[in-house]
Formats: structure tokens, C-alpha cells, sequence
């Protein structure tokens, strides 16, 4: 038997809803709403990526839009209140009933919040804010800091997925370039094979959807819903036929050559994908496609691509590029490197990052090997491995407004060596004379210059963004 209350599923009677805003934050902050200077009427927060990770000092903001989605109209009822109350009470904490009172009664349950952001997809060096909040009613101060939990969760991870796979994609792009002439197809080359190795759906689908900004390969489907819904985008990302070592495995060591020759005659037409290293990676390349099935493969209108999963992928896939080149032909780019005959192509899944994607392309051009015959399968190295430190994402109070005026606030650890200082003053954005974004105190920013706009506003999302426009902010020159 399963329970209900509010939406949420239980196992066991008396469940509390797993929905009701006033559980999204950390618990120390419930006790926040009297801890703040008498005189108190309005709070300025800032959300920043603090400094580089490893070489990407480059950040593009994302995912935000979804999170504003689900702080829209009204997010705080009587009966979360009524819940809530008795529930943290038990767990240690008198909440500030009068407070979320105040909000259900005048306001409907919305949110008294003007929260001010870049367009997402803006391209911005690290260390420059991405998002300023502020509560909009003077008895509503203690809102800010309350919701810092969700909304930095909400930036940090989708806007580090998205610039981890700006930085990775436009390696490959330069690369690509160097080695073929041109970039073409390179919104292909980095496929999110993700969505097993995330913590949750909505991880995957955050995630998934910050990925395909920069590119169009993804088998996340929870990406292309979360896309379409909080975006607009009426198709994200696209993907293809392909095998699995259950199914290449399923008839046996002596069956892999007719399960490879099934899966070309199901799919006679398009590209399509199959996994070779299930037994002998290498015999499947020289023996099964470049021997028994060679003639299929060639007389395909489509492309296979080979994926080799296991070994060190810096000396397989050179080796599989360079014996499918023995058996199949290849032909030399105008720049000097070696292309595969049309028909055939190589995937790149097994032990793949943001570093051994550059170091295989590397050690491929070094042996004269063009990226045009590589894509690369990224997995947990694109949703999972990356936390809220890899570019010192923070969001902090930087600015009080009390006994009728706005008093600075920050903090500066002596033990930290300057490393956690925060900003001082209601912080802004803005591009300089040079048209790189900088950091700037909101007050020395000329009007109209601002780089954060708004785009919540008292329990209403404004000024929405669309997928479309998002991609042409982060590659105007390709979009």
C-alpha cells in the first residue's frame, strides 16, 4: 500500500509531503528569520562561480528558467504551513510561522522576490555574478538567505554541466578545424551517454538539457523533456540505432559475427553505432567489419560507427581508426591528416572526461589521424563528476538595507588568505570597453548597462527564454 499527501508518495502512513517548499532548505536556516540586525528590511544576494576549473575559466549560465519555473505563483499553502510547523518542531526548530503566514495571506502564497540574472547562455569569464536576488517586501528580509539552498543548487549544477561541455565541444571544434578545415558536424561530437550515472531524473534532465546547449547528440530523453518545457525547444537532440554488449553477447562467442550482421540488415539505412569489444576488439574490426562484412558495410547509405569500450583509449583508438583505415581506405584531408572512407566512423564512450578527450584528440593528430573520424560518448565525466567547488560556486549576502539605509556586507577570513572574501554591496555585471563581462557594485554600473535583468518577479517568471536564443548566445558564430 502506498500514501499520499500533497503529491508525494509514501510507504508508510502519515507521510509528509516530499513538495512542500519550507523542507528546500538547510535546516540551521530555519532559525536565520531572528538572527538578523533589528531595523532589517531587505536583503541583496549574489550567485557567483569564484574561480577556474582546472583550464576552463569560462562559465555559461543555464538552468536557471527551470528552477523560476517551479518558484512560480503559488509555492506555499495553509496545509505546507500547517504540516510543516509540528513536523520541524520534532526536528529541533520553532519555524517563523508568522512570517510564511504573512506571505500566504498578502501574497497568495508567491513569493515577494525580484531575482535579476544574465540571459542564460551568456559566455562570462569566472568570478563575474550570474544571478542577484532580493525580497521585495521589507517583512519578507529573511526570504533571500532562506532560499539560497535551491537556487544555488539550481545554477551551479546545470550552468558547471553546461561549461564543461562549451569548453570540451570547443576544444574539438578547434581541433576539427586544424585537422579537416572546417568544423561541420561538430554539434556532434560529444554525445551525452549520462542519464544511467546521474543521481536522479531531474538531475539527468538539468544536466542533459545544459549539455545540448553547446550541442545536438544525447540519448538523456529526460534532457529533450526538460528542453521543451522550460525552453520551447521543439526537438533538442537527436541520437541513433545502436547496440549494447547485451545484445552483441546474447548469441554467444560464436555468434557475435551474426548479431553483427543482424543489426546491419535491421537497420539498412542511417548511421548507426555497435559496440565491438565484447570478446576481441581487435578481430571484430580486421575479421567481422573489415573482412566478413565489409561489402554490407560499404554498400550501406549510411555510416557504422565502431565503438571500442575497454583498454587504454589512448592507444585503442588510434589503433581501431588506423586498422579499420587498412581494411576500408581512407583519404587525406587538404591539412595533411587521415579521414576514413565516408561509410565508417568511431565512437568513444569507455573512460572518457574533460582531459582524455584532449589528450586523445592529441595523440591522434600526432599520428596524423583527423578528428573527423572520432565522436566521443561522455557519461558520468559530463552529469556526475563535477561538484559545487569545481568553480567555487557561491551565493552570499553582500548587502543590508536597515534604519533607512544599505549597509555593506561581506566577510574576509583571515585564515582563508583571501580566497573566500566576499563582494561587498549590491554586485552587478557589465561588459567592459574591451566587451568582456566584469564584476562591478551595481551602484557603479551607468543605467541601462547592467548585465542582470529581471526575470522573477514576485511569484512571476519574466522576460522567458527560449533554446533557440540561449544556443545563439553561447555560439553566436555557429548558431
Amino acid at each position: 500500500m502506498t500514501y499520499q499527501n500533497s503529491g508525494a508518495a509514501a510507504l508508510f502512513a502519515n507521510p509528509v509531503a516530499a513538495d512542500n517548499l519550507i523542507y528546500d532548505t538547510d535546516s540551521y536556516k530555519l532559525s536565520h528569520y531572528s538572527q538578523y540586525p533589528g531595523g532589517t528590511e531587505y536583503v541583496s544576494s549574489y550567485i557567483e562561480p569564484r574561480r577556474a576549473w582546472d583550464h576552463i575559466d569560462e562559465v555559461v549560465f543555464f538552468g536557471l528558467q527551470i528552477e523560476l519555473a517551479k518558484l512560480a505563483g503559488t509555492v506555499v499553502t495553509q496545509a505546507m504551513l500547517d504540516e510543516a510547523a509540528p513536523f520541524l518542531k520534532a526536528h529541533g526548530f520553532d519555524i517563523f510561522v508568522t512570517g510564511w503566514q504573512y506571505i500566504i495571506d498578502t501574497y497568495e502564497g508567491r513569493l515577494p522576490l525580484l531575482i535579476e540574472a544574465l540571459p542564460e547562455g551568456t559566455v562570462a569569464p569566472v568570478a563575474v555574478p550570474q544571478v542577484r536576488i532580493e525580497n521585495t517586501d521589507p517583512k519578507c528580509y529573511w526570504l533571500v538567505s532562506y532560499l539560497e539552498t535551491r537556487l544555488l543548487r539550481a545554477v551551479w549544477y546545470a550552468s558547471t554541466v553546461c561549461s564543461l561541455s562549451y569548453a570540451v565541444v570547443k576544444s574539438i571544434r578547434e581541433r576539427l578545424t586544424i585537422t579537416d578545415g572546417a568544423d561541420d558536424g561538430a554539434e556532434f561530437k560529444l554525445h551525452d551517454f549520462g542519464a544511467r550515472g546521474a543521481v536522479s531524473f531531474d538531475a539527468a534532465a538539468v544536466g542533459g538539457a545544459a549539455h545540448l546547449v553547446n550541442a545536438m547528440g544525447t540519448d538523456t530523453l529526460g534532457a529533450l523533456v526538460y528542453a521543451r518545457n522550460y525552453y520551447d525547444a521543439d526537438m533538442a537532440g537527436f541520437s541513433i540505432p545502436a547496440t549494447e554488449h547485451s545484445t552483441m553477447t546474447a548469441a554467444g562467442v560464436d555468434g557475435e559475427l551474426d548479431q553483427m550482421r543482424r543489426f546491419l540488415q535491421i537497420n539498412p539505412t542511417g548511421l548507426i553505432a555497435c559496440v565491438s569489444d565484447s570478446y576481441d576488439l581487435m578481430r571484430a574490426v580486421k575479421d567481422y567489419w573489415g573482412g566478413a562484412l565489409r561489402d554490407d558495410v560499404l554498400a550501406r547509405d549510411g555510416v557504422l560507427v565502431v565503438r571500442p569500450d575497454s583498454g587504454d583509449p589512448l592507444q585503442i583508438v588510434p589503433d581501431v581508426i588506423e586498422a579499420l583505415m587498412a581494411k576500408f581506405g581512407y583519404r587525406t584531408t587538404e591539412q595533411g591528416y587521415r579521414l576514413l572512407n565516408e561509410k565508417v566512423r568511431v565512437i568513444q564512450g569507455d573512460g572518457v572526461d574533460k582531459d582524455s578527450i584532449l589528450q586523445i584528440m592529441d595523440v591522434m593528430m600526432q599520428r596524423g589521424l583527423a578528428i573527423g573520424n572520432i565522436a566521443f560518448g561522455m557519461g558520468g565525466g559530463l552529469l556526475q563528476k563535477l561538484d559545487r567547488d569545481s568553480f567555487g560556486y557561491a551565493m552570499k549576502a553582500s548587502a543590508i538595507y536597515r534604519d533607512g539605509a544599505w549597509h555593506e556586507v561581506f566577510k574576509d577570513p583571515k585564515t582563508a588568505g583571501g580566497t573566500k572574501t566576499s563582494r561587498k554591496g549590491k554586485q552587478g555585471a557589465m561588459r567592459s570597453d574591451s566587451g568582456n563581462f566584469v564584476a562591478r557594485p551595481a551602484a557603479n554600473i551607468p543605467k541601462g548597462a547592467d548585465a542582470l535583468i529581471p526575470v522573477f518577479h514576485n511569484g512571476e517568471i519574466v522576460n522567458l527564454q527560449r533554446f533557440s536564443d540561449i544556443r545563439a548566445r553561447a555560439w553566436p558564430a555557429v548558431v
